[in-house]
């Protein structure tokens, strides 16, 4: 397989490269990447002279310059993670939102389409919308209702990669995941947030009284769901990705106040965000029982690794809070 992986240098699609090349999967991969903020080559370190890797600077809106790399490197499949994914940043300035998450993902389309390539998309759960407490959780019928820029622009790049599977046939499958976290992740997201903070001894700003619900997946597990769709899943057929672990902000925040032997003064409840989705849940069955695929990392393992990587790798992040 030669793969071409969009935000490749990004928090989930690094993981992503580190996981395929070093279980030996592919026979090469092209890692596809604007270098945003959150796009990072460090993360990408332990494999970067790997003969198998190749890096290539661009954006998924630029069809030429990715028509030149499907066609030099003989590209036979896509999965695309590229895209602005922050829900604050989309709430400031959604037009990159829509422009990079729609437009580039029908760039990406159109050329699957011509080349005749395998096409997997990276989604999120945040498309479906908001639970409320006692609501069954999400799955792949549940009805899209998104309510932030962020996850409008997901939604609208499903519906584009479902439609050019029904339309034109192209191999497509997406996954929609619950909240990723562990090593690599940009200090802006919850959870490398507080630890960041914690480390620094600053408190952790908790948006308003920090009982929205959310499902964590620890990013290796992430990784493996997605080889797992991308290999064995059904053409034109949707997978939700989740790690059956249903946390309030409140609970991260004291699990972390507890592991770093603080008290809860360290908490500063903070204005809401704007439209703030109560509850997102998952449910796993379907990919459970045609895939065979379960998490095998729980919270309070994915956690203390999180944690021990953030403290052994301090001048990673140091640098991007600072920069």
């Amino acid at each position: 397989m030669n793969i071409l992986i969009t935000g490749g240098a990004g928090f989930m699609g690094s993981a992503f490269i580190r996981y395929i090349l070093e279980k030996n999967l592919v026979d090469h991969v092209v890692n596809y990447d604007n270098l945003t903020y959150a796009g990072n080559l460090s993360n990408l370190q332990s494999i970067e002279h790997d003969d198998r890797y190749q890096f290539v600077r661009g954006d998924i809106r630029d069809g030429k310059t990715l028509r030149e790399v499907v066609k030099d490197q003989s590209i036979d499949t896509i999965v695309n993670f590229a895209a602005e994914t922050h829900v604050d940043r989309s709430i400031e300035a959604p037009q990159i939102f829509i422009e990079t998450n729609v437009l580039g993902t029908g760039t990406l389309l159109q050329i699957a389409l011509e080349y005749d390539l395998r096409f997997h998309h990276i989604s999120t759960d945040e498309v479906f919308g908001e639970l409320e407490i006692d609501d069954p959780k999400f799955n792949e019928n549940t009805p899209y209702a998104p309510r932030s820029p962020y996850s409008a622009s997901k939604a609208a790049a499903d519906h584009l990669v479902q439609s050019y599977f029904e339309t034109y046939g192209v191999q497509t499958t997406i996954s929609n995941s619950s909240n990723n976290y562990g090593p690599y992740q940009y200090p802006e997201k919850l959870i490398p947030l507080f630890i960041t903070n914690l480390i620094r001894d600053k408190k952790v700003p908790v948006y308003g009284d920090g009982l929205n619900i959310r499902d964590w997946l620890y990013v290796e597990d992430h990784a493996e769901a997605v080889w797992q769709v991308l290999t064995k899943g059904t053409i034109g057929e949707q997978y939700c990705v989740g790690g059956e672990s249903e946390k309030t902000n409140l609970e991260i925040s004291k699990h972390l106040l507890q592991t770093f032997e603080k008290d809860t003064s360290y908490i500063e409840f903070v204005e809401d965000r704007k439209g703030h989705d109560r509850r997102y849940a998952i449910d796993i069955s379907k990919i459970k029982e045609e895939l065979k695929w379960s998490p095998l990392v729980s919270f309070e393992i994915g956690i203390e690794k999180t944690i021990q990587w953030y403290k052994d790798n301090q001048s990673w992040w140091e640098e991007l809070i600072t920069s």
